[in-house]
């Protein structure tokens, strides 16, 4: 795991709230997360890297939704959170929700960087 149990790059500085509808839960702002391997690797790569992490556990985790890219929400049952994790244009991006704390997010980034021999920065996005 990181180093530091307060890891700044995976702090939190703005939740989504959600809305609902009587057919549908959004989310308007949050922040997002990218992890961005060294090198050039494809998105069905990356989609291969995350579900083999996944499927390694603890995870439960689900690609419900008909869409043209891979998008999973993931719940980790060692600090209980819960996110949503899509692979795009080189990258794997984590989703906060409403509770999900950082334990989850950057746990599952030290697993994915136990599982390569790559560095991956981290860029951090937050919509107001």
């Amino acid at each position: 795991m990181s180093d530091a149990p307060d890891d700044p790059r995976f702090r939190i500085p703005v939740r989504p709230q959600r809305r609902f509808s009587s057919t549908t839960v959004e989310h308007d702002g949050g922040v997002v997360f990218a992890l961005v391997p060294e090198g050039d690797h494809d998105d069905d790569a990356l989609d291969a890297l995350v579900t083999r992490v996944l499927d390694d556990g603890p995870y439960r985790y689900g690609d419900w939704f008909d869409l043209p890219l891979p998008l999973y929400l993931v719940h980790d049952d060692g600090t209980g959170d819960t996110f949503r994790v899509v692979v795009r244009d080189g990258a794997v991006e984590l989703h906060p929700l409403p509770e999900t704390e950082s334990a989850g997010l950057r746990a599952l980034y030290d697993r994915l960087l136990a599982a390569t021999d790559s560095r991956w920065a981290v860029e951090r996005r937050a919509d107001a």
